[in-house]
């Protein structure tokens, strides 16, 4: 029996998980289930790139960590962990920085952006961040990285750094494709459809564990267009609000778009909204009950991190110590 592609990917704790976290990403791990060796983390060490107030970032962990299973995320069959609770990639983090260059991490989009956003609070972390990202990825030799486009800077800039290192010390790390999903909607904002749906937007935003009532809120004051056509139809450049919406209605329905412009010809926004509003409040009730109930599991929800950090650090721990090796360190 051949043996599974590897696959890995992680989601930062500095927000509550939202509806573009859900069928943007975690929907298609879910599918990828059987398919992969898969190894999923809560990365709670990227996050204090930015100032958090501790116990916040502790629920949010736990939370992220029971969305993950309350979404399908069998923790049987998928590597589940937190960042932190797994040593090595610190401590490849430190190695790979020596091996990334300042120009490269100059270059990376998201530290400008951040640093525009965070002036008071421009860190050496916030600077080096993608050695980390990269120790995180290479420590299990994976096959693929899902990324979206916001991503694939960084994934290039690993790929360097691991031919890099290569180049010097021989075939240490397997260099790692990019994985684009070939389904998985990009959920834009509801009351900002040119920007990607965002914690930092919360008005725009759907939180996972939100009530319905929220929820539904948010969808009834969701922009739609300015025209007065007030008519239900897909098109992302005079409409993008309403192409949004559809969007989001074809992902939880399964719905082609013509079929959900037939259902709704003649009845306008007034109808459609608060539609789109049910079927995502339907989607999440599940999922936000089966967390709700994993939450109140401390043992349940304790003793799926802890194995999941011991299987990760046995094999992020194969890794490490043939690195530690090649570049000269002595034997523990």
């Amino acid at each position: 029996m051949d043996e599974k592609k590897v696959m890995l990917s992680g989601i930062q704790p500095s927000g509550d998980l939202h509806l573009g976290n859900y069928l943007g990403a975690i929907k298609n791990w879910v599918e990828r289930t059987e398919e992969f060796d898969n190894y999923y983390f809560m990365a709670d060490m990227h996050t204090i790139t930015v100032r958090q107030t501790p116990a916040d970032l502790r629920r949010r962990t736990l939370e992220q960590l029971a969305l993950y299973i309350a979404c399908g995320l069998d923790p049987e069959k998928n590597t589940l962990f937190i960042q932190s609770h797994v040593p090595q990639h610190a401590e490849l983090g430190w190695v790979l920085q020596c091996y990334t260059m300042f120009g490269e991490l100059s270059r990376m989009t998201q530290f400008k952006d951040k640093s525009a956003k965070h002036q008071d609070n421009i860190n050496a972390g916030l600077f080096a961040y993608p050695s980390l990202m990269a120790a995180d990825i290479l420590l299990y030799q994976p096959d693929f990285i899902p990324v979206g486009e916001d991503q694939k800077q960084h994934c290039e800039l690993t790929r360097d750094i691991a031919q890099r290192f290569n180049h010097v010390y021989g075939d240490v790390f397997k260099i790692p494709e990019p994985y684009i999903p070939k389904t998985g909607a990009r959920v834009m904002s509801l009351n900002a459809p040119d920007s990607k749906m965002s914690k930092s937007i919360p008005e725009g935003c759907i939180f996972m564990m939100e009530k319905p009532e929220d929820i539904q809120r948010k969808f009834k004051r969701a922009i739609t267009d300015s025209d007065s056509e007030n008519c239900v139809r897909f098109d992302p450049a005079t409409k993008p609000g309403v192409a949004n919406l559809m969007s989001i209605y074809a992902a939880i329905t399964g719905k082609s778009y013509p079929e959900i412009e037939a259902e709704f010809a003649g009845c306008g926004y007034g109808k459609f909204k608060p539609a789109v509003g049910d079927a995502v409040v339907e989607c999440l009730r599940p999922i936000r009950e089966e967390a709700t109930r994993i939450l109140a599991d401390k043992a349940y929800l304790e003793n799926v991190y802890k194995t999941g950090a011991e299987k990760a650090s046995y094999v992020a721990n194969k890794t490490l110590r043939k690195v530690y090796k090649k570049i000269g360190f002595v034997a523990r």
